[in-house]
């Protein structure tokens, strides 16, 4: 999804679904100032009730409704709250163990599997995707799509292709099978595009491999080793937690049901949990874990293409970041000389991110359950923040701010 995508059913154009982008732009614009071309290697102290006290006012404008955060610093989790409510007018409040959707960080759980199943073997990123996952159909070609084309998001097709028939309920295998009838814009392996019913070729290639369902993959090589006790990967999953957030509109209303649409693509977007978890899935990626090698860690988090439209965004309105680029599953830029990961993702009244500087292995996870993208401000202050950097106010709260 480029910024967020909704998976709206609504009677909303494709168009209209992204444009919220263009609000985005206006919402976190900032005035360029001076930054430092090489970030100094010096650690700075963050300020944890400054960034709590941000929340909280930011909680009060109209439209935010229930909201979770943590940050890893050092390698430790040294800040995780949740705020707000998880359906407005409650009274049920928000914790650290809320339940929210990850949407399209999902990707990167994806992507791990699949490089973890190359470096045993099972399968290579040059593999022709269509091989492993018979139901992707796709513009005819002189190259082959090849696996790792899919995890970066160069299949050369149309950008969100026909994630229309993906929110009008369509199975995910239909609509991979419906990408034949587009034009093809450039051959595999040579722009960038992202998808998302395609990207989802990859649980088809991890069934065929495994024979086993893609949810009970997940469950058996990442969630449980990793502890990640909230997480799951179906809709089922979400509304049987103890305690979950309910999905919002951008002005603060109620769904009136969380739609099962992007569930069914579930590489994709299909995982939910607590913050807590998601910021041990992101920290996992700073200094690895059984199944997180340093190799899996180094590729997943190399540029593999150039994202024009991403570079485009960060040069207007969050700069100081710059060379924006795909990997696997990850976002990738860098920011006065040092490397760092992202991701964002947004489903019809949930979004969520994550940002972090894999050297310093210090990051910042947010969820949320509104459409709302004023959050999204947040990775930049926790940059300020980790780098010593003057502090701007990129959640736009003026003088709302008293401290």
């Amino acid at each position: 999804m480029p910024i967020f995508q909704s998976d709206s059913n609504s009677m909303r154009s494709l168009f209209f679904i992204t444009a919220w982008l263009m609000f985005a732009l206006f919402a976190f614009a900032q005035t360029p100032g001076k930054l430092p071309a090489l970030i100094s290697d010096k650690r700075a102290d963050i300020d944890y009730p400054a960034i709590d006290r941000r929340i909280k006012t930011m909680m009060d404008y109209p439209g935010m409704v229930g909201l979770s955060v943590a940050i890893i610093e050092d390698g430790e989790m040294k800040f995780a709250k949740g705020y707000g409510e998880t359906l407005k007018g409650s009274g049920n409040a928000v914790t650290a163990d809320t339940v929210f959707r990850w949407a399209s960080l999902s990707k990167s759980v994806a992507a791990s599997l699949i490089y973890n199943f190359s470096e045993v073997g099972l399968l290579s990123l040059e593999d022709d995707v269509q091989s492993l996952a018979p139901s992707l159909k796709l513009p005819p070609s002189d190259r082959p799509a090849k696996i790792g084309d899919v995890l970066s998001h160069r299949l050369g097709i149309t950008r969100n292709a026909h994630d229309r028939r993906i929110e009008a309920g369509w199975a995910g295998a239909k609509v991979r099978r419906a990408l034949a009838e587009l034009s093809r814009e450039c051959p595999p392996g040579t722009c960038h595009a992202y998808q998302n019913a395609a990207y989802d070729a990859l649980s088809e290639v991890i069934e065929t491999i495994t024979e086993v369902p893609y949810k009970a993959v997940v469950n058996e090589r990442i969630f449980e080793p990793l502890g990640l006790t909230t997480a799951s990967i179906t809709r089922e999953g979400l509304v049987r937690s103890k305690n979950w957030a309910r999905p919002h509109h951008d002005n603060g209303t109620p769904y009136e049901d969380v739609l099962p649409t992007y569930y069914r693509i579930p590489a994709a977007a299909g995982i939910n949990s607590s913050v807590k978890d998601l910021a041990r899935w992101m920290s996992a990626h700073f200094s690895g874990h059984e199944f997180l090698s340093d190799d899996l860690r180094r590729a997943t988090q190399s540029p593999y293409v150039n994202t024009p439209r991403e570079e485009q965004f960060i040069k207007s309105y969050f700069y100081g970041l710059e060379n924006a680029q795909y990997g696997l599953g990850w976002r990738v830029y860098e920011h006065g000389g040092r490397k760092i990961i992202g991701h964002r993702g947004g489903v019809a009244g949930y979004r969520s991110l994550v940002f972090f500087d894999p050297e310093r292995k210090a990051g910042i996870a947010v969820m949320w359950n509104t459409s709302h993208t004023r959050p999204v401000g947040l990775q930049m202050e926790f940059l300020d923040q980790l780098y010593g950097l003057p502090r701007r106010d990129w959640l736009q709260l003026g003088n709302r701010d008293k401290g």
